[in-house]
């Protein structure tokens, strides 16, 4: 699926599986954009979605993600990949039951800018169960990537 670079959150949902993505265009290089992504101290100043991220951004590492949408909970994702400035991916949960992976991709443009895509696929036999709980991840996709895209261009 190829994502319209506008900020604009999109979903789908199966019975097993729902992903929620956004993309945005980024008048920064890559490298930057990368840097502001990869600062895990940093996320609560710049973005507006995140109330704390605690731990290091690398390979294996589990980080301590406190969000808006579930203020009480705190989530702990590891990082399964780097691939600077381009890639990152970070993985909760235990397949086959309930997982969920998120992929953060930038690729450069001719002009230098980066165009920005976050994907979340969360799938397994207890989302039907659990999906009902789960919030709208959309206008907090949107918000993650309007925020990105402001400290970068800053």
């Amino acid at each position: 699926m190829t994502l319209e670079t506008i900020g604009r959150a999109t979903k789908t949902r199966s019975a097993f599986r729902m992903e929620c993505a956004v993309a945005i265009h980024i008048r920064a290089k890559p490298e930057a954009v990368w840097a502001i992504l990869t600062r895990a101290a940093d996320y609560p100043r710049w973005n507006s979605t995140v109330k704390s991220l605690e731990g290091e951004i690398a390979v294996g590492q589990r980080l301590a993600l406190c969000a808006e949408v579930a203020p009480t909970r705190v989530f702990k994702p590891r990082v399964t990949e780097l691939a600077p400035p381009t890639r990152m991916v970070w993985s909760d949960g235990a397949a086959p039951m309930f997982k969920g992976v998120r992929t953060f991709s930038l690729a450069p443009r001719a002009d230098g800018s980066t165009d920005f895509s976050m994907v979340e696929v969360f799938n397994g036999v207890m989302l039907p169960l659990i999906a009902g709980s789960l919030p709208d991840f959309g206008p907090p996709f949107e918000r993650y990537a309007a925020d990105l895209k402001r400290e970068a261009e800053r």
